[in-house]
């Protein structure tokens, strides 16, 4: 028989990985860009709703700014919920990136995760946060490729989260990649073949 412990962990760790969720799924590339007069980023570029499709739309202030609120919104997220403690702090970061791929209230057709990720990732330990990005404009300056920057970067901070024995925070960010892989599938088959857009150029 359950006790009431185990069921107020059990409710902490609901209410944790809701409001996580319900953070994540704010589209700010779509509010931004509508209220910017842009019209529906969806509809423009790669159809994205994040920060690189932004760009796509003409303005450099709003895709900076998507990218930095769609960071901030994991970051709060994982700020919140470690009030109630470690665990929560990480279903609420689980919650924020699945929020942002899978938005109720754009039918679950949301973003590619990664300022989120980037976000979650500084809330929860932000030297791993910092090395992604060292590493994601490494590889941005090296070859111009915006989703190859990504996948290396969170590739990388699956790593060093397991060589310095963060054990519960690689198994997140393990099957945040994994899910980040996913959502990139179609821009891997592009690199495979050389198609892939590079950053500054439109979208194919």
């Amino acid at each position: 028989m359950s006790s009431p412990a185990d069921w107020d962990g059990t409710l902490l760790a609901l209410m944790a990985l809701a409001l996580g969720y319900l953070l994540g799924s704010i589209p700010f590339g779509l509010i931004l860009t509508r209220l910017a007069g842009l019209g529906d980023v969806r509809k423009i570029g790669s159809g994205n709703i994040g920060a690189t499709n932004v760009l796509r739309a003409g303005s450099k202030k709003l895709a900076a700014l998507t990218l930095f609120l769609d960071a901030a919104k994991g970051t709060a997220a994982v700020l919140l919920a470690s009030h109630w403690g470690e665990t929560p702090a990480l279903l609420a970061g689980l919650g924020a990136f699945l929020g942002h791929l899978f938005p109720v209230w754009l039918g679950f057709h949301g973003g590619k995760g990664v300022a989120t990720y980037i976000g979650v990732l500084l809330g929860l330990y932000w030297p791993a946060g910092v090395a992604f990005c060292a590493v994601w404009l490494i590889v941005a300056f090296a070859t111009r490729y915006s989703s190859l920057s990504a996948l290396t970067a969170s590739a990388a901070s699956v790593a060093l989260l397991a060589v310095t024995a963060h054990w519960p925070l690689s198994a997140l960010f393990l099957l945040l990649t994994v899910l980040l892989f996913i959502r990139h599938a179609a821009n891997i088959g592009r690199l495979a073949k050389g198609e892939e857009a590079r950053i500054g150029e439109s979208s194919r």
